[in-house]
């Protein structure tokens, strides 16, 4: 087996046209380009994008990495894929990893093979806990058999006691956070409710690289926690990393979360 950089450098042929301000910053690329090629023609800018604890070199191995782990985004269009480790990079979040802080799905968009940025379940705990206010934050799965009871109004309540044996099928999931100040809470979603939401809102849902096929639970608990956190004191760059999630990007910034996301088009008879 030849060296792994070389055979990446030769399935990630690009795809897509580059962004014309690449062009007026005097960088030359050529649709020709390799991602790991890519990487190198615009290590000036990405460095200047780069959060400071993250050198280009570790970045490539970031990039190189998330194929190794995920062969089919060597065919996701290069600027996608690198505004997607962007993502991730400036989030502080380890992409493709058993951490499952956050994804780099190969995406099918509009007939092209397209990188889309994912935050995991647990990047969606480790940026909440960012917030100083958050004193603890954790989400659930709730089966048929448990002992499980909840009601919301002036005086909410929600109590959770797992059967021990023979839990049963999954009937919902919660999250609750709790407060500095002693304040607290929960949210709630129904299996029916969940699967609804994602069909809905997570384009990615029905792709045969989506972690709602391979890590069901986790998606679950991330997107209920996503829910939850809409009532929590959340601070402004907690909602610009969320903006971030499931987005395709076709450039690079030094603020990734004030490029524009590219309009997602999902075809079932396109799936990646």
């Amino acid at each position: 087996m030849g060296n792994l950089r070389e055979k990446l450098q030769e399935k990630a042929e690009m795809t897509t046209e580059v962004a014309p301000r690449k062009k007026e910053a005097g960088v030359k690329l050529t649709k020709g380009m390799t991602i790991a090629d890519m990487i190198k023609a615009l290590e000036p800018e990405i460095k200047r994008a780069l959060p400071s604890v993250l050198t280009p070199e570790r970045f490539m191995r970031m990039a190189l990495s998330a194929i190794n782990n995920t062969p089919k985004l060597a065919e996701c269009t290069p600027m996608s894929f690198i505004a997607a480790l962007m993502n991730a990079a400036q989030l502080g979040l380890e992409p493709n990893t058993p951490l499952g802080q956050a994804y780099l799905i190969p995406y099918k968009n509009k007939g092209t093979l397209e990188c889309q940025f994912q935050i995991g379940y647990r990047g969606m705990i480790d940026l909440a806990y960012r917030n100083e206010r958050m004193q603890s934050i954790e989400a659930h799965t709730v089966y048929e058999n448990d002992d499980f009871n909840y009601a919301f109004g002036l005086n909410p309540t929600l109590s959770h006691v797992p059967a021990f044996e023979d839990r049963g099928d999954i009937v919902g999931f919660y999250a609750i956070f709790k407060l500095d100040n002693g304040g607290y809470r929960f949210e709630f979603m129904s299996k029916p409710d969940m699967d609804a939401y994602a069909m809905t809102y997570s384009k990615s849902f029905t792709s045969d690289y989506s972690h709602w096929k391979t890590n069901y639970e986790s998606m679950a608990k991330k997107t209920v926690i996503k829910q939850l956190l809409k009532y929590a004191p959340m601070k402004a760059d907690f909602h610009k990393a969320i903006s971030m999630d499931e987005s395709i990007k076709t450039e690079i910034s030094v603020d990734m979360s004030e490029v524009q996301n590219e309009e997602v088009v999902y075809d079932m008879d396109d799936a990646a």
